[in-house]
């Protein structure tokens, strides 16, 4: 049976000379496309022709994304000329991958400025070609659009595939690094060098007593820099992506969803919550009294006005030509809010100095204390274990729970949308779950050693407080206090915890009931063991 080979009739054209179009794209580069292999196959079909060619144009850029600068520097070379110029290029793909560039090309065709030549495909697109010849253009167009379509919809199935399995996209924050297995996957570990400072920036800015600046130099101290581009300092706006990055606990964040991730965390759930939580209350602090040296900076509130209590030094020179300054809070007076009065910083600091005192410990019952707590340190190992394996029994039963559900969703028996809802009830549950193991698996001792810091502080807090300078008093009134507030000349106040349970106990068997307690109660637990009090404690005057 002989078959009926149909030839397209290409009409005389008018160009004698040319340019010669190749294009990879980045991709393709790396792939092996070779720009060589299509500029000798174009130059033996331009002698074939007999087509002069002017220049050729050898463009490395994607014909789907950007602006395509090289691609309209070719075309306006072209235009330059006043007698038609065949573009002569290998493929349809090669010039373009979408319609987007199919008017403009077009326009230049039926003003006689250009003729379109494609070499493997054997066709010619100039004026006065008729519509079979322009269908093929189309559908080359068509053809090109639908591969990258193609392209794109594995991509996205790709990614989807490894968002579900709790793989990062892109490049991992600071405190990880991106690295390749040996099959050349990627892959996102711990970076040694860098993980244990952003911890303690989150540790830092948790307790309240450093703004972004300031740890931003902390940082620069540290010698903590970036590890990608130039490899400099840290800058203010990074330090509050790295505070604001759930990626730290265990989580990412991808098109504004959260998802788990497969990646060791570096801190807590409870210390991001408290970081946030202090992100907030500065964003309602009065930035330009930042750089000023005064206790109380952004930590009083006024009862009254329920604004920032303000500061000010006033200076008085005497006739002796002696002088003395003294600094004075600003509140709303509670007798007339219209108005204001001004405090003597010192009047508040001694109020303070007699509400730390409240702490204090003898020193018989503190050595006692201590005592008490590392002998009950077996019991408590044991409490671990114990909870542990209650944990860990609960999270694999939401497990065979979460298998069920997945196969429920395959037999047909539940939809897409009720299969998401469940999901993503019971992953909150096991997150919550992986929390507490996690702060538990994170030290038998950390809970001991987190506590004993934690009481022999609270003792010497009031010691601390007087021999300390104003960065070092702020620390600790951010340590010790939830919040201040001046109502006229009286202070007000809340402890955090565990210092509010501290000032209660006024004897030993008080504070071995509060131990035991501290011990069985999960959430006393968990903020205790996020508190850096290592940190805190042995910096707290010493930075």
């Amino acid at each position: 049976m002989s078959r009926k080979i149909v030839v397209l009739s290409q009409r005389p054209t008018t160009a004698t000379k040319a340019v010669i179009l190749t294009r990879v794209s980045s991709k393709e580069q790396e792939e092996g496309y070779s720009i060589e292999a299509q500029k000798h196959r174009l130059q033996l079909y331009c002698e074939r022709r007999s087509l002069t060619v002017l220049k050729i144009f050898e463009l490395v850029e994607s014909s789907t994304q950007g602006d395509r600068k090289q691609f309209m520097a070719m075309l306006k070379f072209v235009k330059s000329h006043r007698e038609p110029i065949a573009i002569v290029a290998d493929k349809v793909d090669r010039v373009q991958r979408s319609f987007k560039e199919y008017p403009m090309l077009d326009a230049l065709i039926q003003a006689g400025k250009i003729e379109l030549h494609f070499n493997s495909e054997n066709y010619i697109i100039h004026k006065n070609s008729v519509s079979q010849e322009r269908l093929m253009w189309s559908m080359g167009v068509i053809m090109a659009q639908s591969y990258v379509d193609s392209l794109r919809d594995n991509v996205k199935r790709s990614i989807d595939h490894k968002i579900r399995q709790g793989e990062w996209i892109a490049l991992a924050p600071i405190g990880y690094l991106n690295v390749k297995d040996n099959r050349g996957r990627g892959d996102v570990v711990v970076d040694p060098d860098r993980a244990l400072l952003i911890r303690r920036i989150f540790e830092t800015y948790a307790t309240g007593a450093s703004t972004l600046e300031e740890i931003r130099l902390q940082a620069i101290a540290w010698s903590l820099k970036n590890r990608v581009g130039k490899k400099g300092n840290l800058t203010r706006s990074q330090i509050h992506q790295i505070i604001t990055n759930p990626f730290y606990y265990g989580r990412m964040m991808i098109k504004g969803k959260l998802y788990d991730h497969r990646y060791p965390p570096l801190i807590s759930k409870n210390l991001f919550d408290q970081c946030q939580a202090v992100l907030q209350g500065w964003h309602k602090k009065p930035f330009q009294w930042a750089g000023k040296e005064y206790v109380f900076r952004g930590l009083l509130t006024c009862a009254t006005t329920g604004r920032v209590v303000t500061a000010d030094t006033k200076k008085k020179t005497y006739v002796s030509g002696e002088t003395a300054q003294w600094t004075y809070l600003r509140c709303g007076d509670p007798e007339n809010p219209e108005k204001l009065m001004w405090v003597r910083e010192e009047e508040i600091l001694e109020q303070v100095e007699q509400i730390l005192k409240r702490l204090t410990i003898p020193a018989e019952t503190l050595e006692k204390v201590l005592a008490y707590i590392r002998e009950t340190d077996q019991v408590e190992r044991v409490f671990l274990r114990r909870q542990m394996g209650e944990l860990q029994r609960e999270h694999a039963m939401l497990q065979n729970r979460l298998d069920t559900l997945m196969d429920l969703l395959l037999d047909g028996t539940i939809d897409r949308h009720d299969f998401e809802t469940k999901k993503s009830r019971l992953r909150e549950q096991q997150v919550a779950i992986e929390t507490h193991i996690s702060a538990n698996r994170e030290g038998d001792d950390s809970f001991k050693n987190a506590l004993i810091s934690l009481v022999s502080l609270s003792s010497q807090a009031h010691e601390l407080f007087t021999v300390s300078t104003i960065e070092q008093k702020r620390k600790i009134l951010n340590f010790v206090f939830a919040n201040l507030s001046l109502n006229g000349r009286s202070l007000c106040y809340c402890f955090r915890k565990p210092f509010d349970l501290f000032v209660n106990c006024t004897n030993l068997e008080d504070w071995r009931s509060l131990v035991d307690s501290l011990r069985t109660d999960p959430e006393i637990r968990v903020s205790i063991d996020d508190i850096p009090v290592k940190f805190c404690f042995t910096n707290l005057v010493s930075n």
